[in-house]
């Protein structure tokens, strides 16, 4: 577009609303009006459909259809040649309901939570494209291009199906699970008491099953309700639980053989080849992970300078130091810091480190933190 788009978001005091708003505004350098109910300093909707030439829904999936076809109803016309976008995580609906306007449409799901990092880089958003022109195309493939995701495109309706799949049963089983370990506490013990018994699967679901009672409860209950083909692959889950049970019950040879053919080898045959070797490695890969950050032999050092070299010049302390490195993680703050950690390949004596630490800090390369 010759001329830059005025985004205009609707429940910009949510968590991805705050998050997209600095992202049109530092990433794309993009004017950004939002409303928000709760906050009587936001523009109000009749100030977003006046100056937005992009609107964009970011509420609750439960309220987001009712929500889009009551700005359809104020706009009354005037988002003809304008933009409409949502990003739920449910599509039919909202897309549906901004199919009800004149607005060019289409629908987002960046599946991935408000993210530290300022792009969705390394992360999937799905592009349900329903209505667009010829400008608006274009801008949405620049939008895809800043924000760094792997886009996948597809339809509103086949995005909620494989939803269910993706989201709703793995979340219902990370759920039941959580259940099944709070009813086995009193006589096993706690989540953090099982976990010096883990398995690295076991310690991943763990970690998933931590994420999601961590975040927001309302997004997990839409998942679960708001899609209406959630009930139906919830319906499966069970089935093949039920027929796994029923063969541990028999327990006789006979069933150890049907459970061989049913759940590892009809399973197995369903899965493509290459499929199985890619997984099978990103297993591997993330055991190694799980296992270098559970090492308390390492050092966790952040760079406050976003510069080429700096890491460089943090390896050649602990190089003048003598010290071999086994590994090096970065991760980023809730405040958006990159800390790196490096694993070491064996145990150094407390003044070695205490003195790479001191050269780090007064050196002005990085601060280390606290171990």
């Amino acid at each position: 577009m010759s001329v830059a788009p005025v985004i205009g978001i609707v429940g910009s005091g949510g968590a991805y609303g705050r998050w997209l708003r600095g992202f049109f505004e530092t990433r794309m350098g993009l004017q950004v009006i939002g409303h928000d109910p709760v906050d009587a300093a936001s523009q109000t909707p009749e100030q977003l459909l006046e100056q937005a030439d992009v609107l964009l829904f970011s509420a609750p999936i439960r309220h987001t259809p009712a929500l889009i076809r009551e700005y359809v109803r104020q706009s009354a016309g005037r988002e003809r040649g304008r933009l409409w976008l949502d990003v739920t995580s449910i599509k039919a609906g909202p897309v549906a309901a901004m199919l009800e306007s004149q607005a060019s449409v289409a629908g987002l799901h960046p599946m991935t939570a408000p993210p530290k990092a300022p792009t969705l880089k390394g992360r999937v958003m799905v592009v349900c494209e329903a209505r667009l022109d010829a400008r608006w195309q274009a801008w949405l493939d620049e939008l895809c291009t800043a924000l760094q995701a792997e886009c996948v495109r597809g339809s509103a309706e086949h995005h909620d199906r494989v939803m269910a799949l993706v989201q709703a049963m793995v979340h219902a089983t990370h759920l039941a699970q959580a259940g099944v370990l709070r009813e086995y506490a009193p006589m096993l013990g706690s989540l953090a008491e099982l976990m010096p018994y883990r398995s690295a699967a076991f310690e991943l679901d763990a970690a998933v099953i931590a994420r999601i009672l961590s975040l927001n409860p309302v997004i997990y209950e839409d998942i679960q309700f708001g899609n209406p083909h959630a009930g139906e692959v919830l319906d499966h889950l069970l089935q093949q639980l039920q027929n796994l049970r029923g063969l541990v019950a028999q327990g006789d040879d006979v069933a150890r053989a049907r459970f061989r053919s049913q759940f590892l080898a009809d399973n197995k045959a369903a899965v493509d080849a290459q499929t199985l070797r890619d997984g099978n490695y990103s297993f591997e890969r993330v055991g190694y992970l799980l296992a270098d950050l559970t090492d308390t032999s390492a050092m966790s050092v952040h760079l406050p300078e976003d510069r080429a070299g700096s890491l460089r010049e943090l390896l050649h302390v602990f190089e003048h130091h003598g010290i071999s490195l086994a590994s090096i993680h970065s991760s980023r703050t809730p405040s958006g810091e990159v800390h790196f950690r490096m694993g070491f390949v064996q145990a150094y004596a407390a003044e070695v480190l205490e003195a790479a630490a001191e050269q780090i800090n007064r050196s002005g390369i990085g601060r280390v933190l606290d171990r």
